[in-house]
């Protein structure tokens, strides 16, 4: 898997250009720069390093880019969509928000494996965020508060992921996923949704059931979940950087000017000064942002509803998908030769926009505001896959020029910056008094990152190429990295029984070990210092 690419690193600087530019194994199916031509081509092999740092300076702000848009904007919508359809928060739980908080890696993973180069880095991805949530995460939050554990949702969470494994483990050893394979991927997922919507169901009619005949007459407490507590994973609230001071009648000018404002000039002046520095980095991205994807928060009493903004939304969303969707190809098509696409969104986004802004007012948001959190999250989900396809591209090429394997670069990269939003988020959770929430988020996402993720990503190629996904695994270490997954399941299935489900912070400084034990045995093997006998 990129081994014929390789070669690159032999050749003086002038046959190097001309080989990454025709050699197909360098040529990458989608994104908008070709990393490697600029290594070779743009810039004199002298400066090698100096273009990596910049690479690797812009391969953290994209993950940066794919935080701030799942958090911000993907998440705020699919809980605004979740509440319009009025699904209970389990099922929201287990599949609008496990889709929120799951999407830069579920989008890496697509991209990953659309190309059968780069697909050693979905599988070290999404194999290496497993063993990362279930043993740092896991143990991070048992370390900060030690808790008892809820004993049905571990063991139905722990035995599905345990599935899932299984199923890729055997994947792998047969070397490719068929068209059914995916199926049964995705099929798995809906009889865990089922299963969880079944067991909540279950649950409240035994807590129901316990509480009437203990106190004849009562009013029944609302539960919505087996643990007692609500099941939606995030209880942040995303708007609050973007919440305005209560103000009289504005023009709509200056709404327009204001909702387009990252900053929050009285936070800003609380603020220490990294804050500071921080939040400048981010401004460009929460700016673009703001300008491009429409945003439905539902806990405030105007619901977000910003009119000229809105209206721009219904103008400019509509060219920028086009713009982005496959890295603008579909765009610049021209309708019987003459009329490109982006010129027919243009017209409709201005139709729309235009109606949306004389028919509406500024105080009051319309009835069809909801479809707003529609477009909002399926442009926020176009951005994200934009920056997950940069972000394989340029990991991919690093690998070349390191002499890296994909596998080895998807575990802990790309395992590492999808991940760093849910060790955050978890692990403040965890310190805010909320482990069993936490707790359980670590087990239940990564189902849905594996299932779907691999799922999803293997059943499109399929569809679109007509053929069996290829699994190239790169040797030893991508049977380490499983075996090291299956060994993390299996010691939690074992261990948390025994500690009759009081986790307490032997059991964390336990996992801390696991991983750091599996880290440097992968690194070990990447380098060849462990290796197969005669390899």
């Amino acid at each position: 898997m990129g081994e014929e690419c390789r070669k690159v690193l032999k050749l003086n600087a002038s046959e190097s250009c001309i080989f990454v530019q025709t050699n197909p194994d360098c040529q990458s199916d989608g994104g908008y720069f070709n990393y490697l031509k600029g290594i070779f081509c743009l810039f004199p092999l002298d400066l090698l390093p100096l273009v990596v740092t910049l690479y690797v300076l812009w391969l953290f702000y994209l993950f940066l880019f794919l935080a701030v848009t799942a958090e911000k904007f993907f998440c705020p919508n699919l809980s605004a969509i979740s509440i319009t359809l009025k699904l209970s928060h389990n099922v929201a739980g287990v599949t609008f928000l496990a889709f929120g908080n799951g999407a830069p890696d579920v989008f890496s993973a697509l991209v990953a494996f659309s190309n059968a180069r780069t697909a050693g880095l979905a599988i070290g991805a999404l194999f290496g965020a497993g063993v990362l949530v279930t043993t740092v995460v896991a143990g991070g939050i048992t370390i900060i508060r030690p808790f008892k554990a809820a004993s049905r949702p571990f063991f139905r969470d722990i035995i599905f992921y345990m599935v899932a494994i299984v199923l890729t483990f055997s994947a792998l050893y047969v070397g490719k996923v068929t068209l059914a394979w995916s199926l049964g991927y995705l099929g798995l997922y809906v009889f865990y949704v089922f299963t969880v919507v079944l067991s909540t169901w279950i649950y409240r009619r035994q807590s129901v059931a316990a509480f009437s005949h203990s106190v004849p007459g009562s009013p029944i407490p609302p539960l919505d979940s087996e643990d007692g507590n609500s099941s939606v994973a995030n209880s942040y609230d995303y708007g609050d950087e973007y919440r305005p001071q209560v103000h009289s009648e504005e023009s709509t000018f200056r709404i327009l000017t204001r909702s387009l404002s990252p900053l929050d000039y009285q936070k800003w002046k609380q603020k220490p000064w990294y804050w500071k520095l921080f939040k400048v980095i981010k401004m460009p991205v929460e700016f673009l942002l703001l300008l491009t994807v429409p945003l439905v928060d539902l806990d405030k009493d105007d619901r977000n509803w910003k009119r000229p903004l809105n209206s721009f939304h219904l103008f400019i969303c509509p060219v920028v998908s086009v713009m982005i969707l496959k890295s603008g190809v579909y765009g610049f098509y021209e309708i019987q030769g003459i009329f490109p696409i982006w010129g027919v969104t243009l017209l409709v986004g201005t139709f729309l926009g235009t109606l949306t802004f004389f028919t509406t007012s500024n105080n009051q948001p319309p009835r069809f505001h909801w479809v707003f959190a529609f477009l909002g999250f399926f442009v926020s989900a176009l951005w994200i896959n934009v920056a997950a396809t940069e972000v394989v591209n340029i990991l991919h090429s690093l690998g070349i020029i390191f002499h890296l394997s994909n596998t080895v670069l998807g575990l802990t990269l790309l395992a590492w910056g999808n991940s760093i939003g849910d060790v955050i988020s978890d692990l403040t959770l965890a310190q805010q008094g909320y482990p069993r929430m936490a707790f359980s988020a670590c087990f239940g996402g990564i189902i849905f990152n594996i299932l779907v993720g691999v799922g999803l990503g293997c059943l499109l190629v399929a569809y679109r190429n007509h053929t069996d996904v290829k699994l190239e695994s790169d040797g030893l270490l991508v049977w380490i990295l499983a075996g090291a997954l299956g060994l993390s399941l299996v010691f939690s299935f074992i261990s948390v029984p025994l500690q009759c489900f009081q986790l307490s912070k032997v059991y964390g400084f336990c996992l801390l070990l696991f991983y750091l034990s599996f880290l440097t045995v992968a690194l070990l093997t990447e380098f060849g210092v462990i290796h197969l006998r005669g390899g």
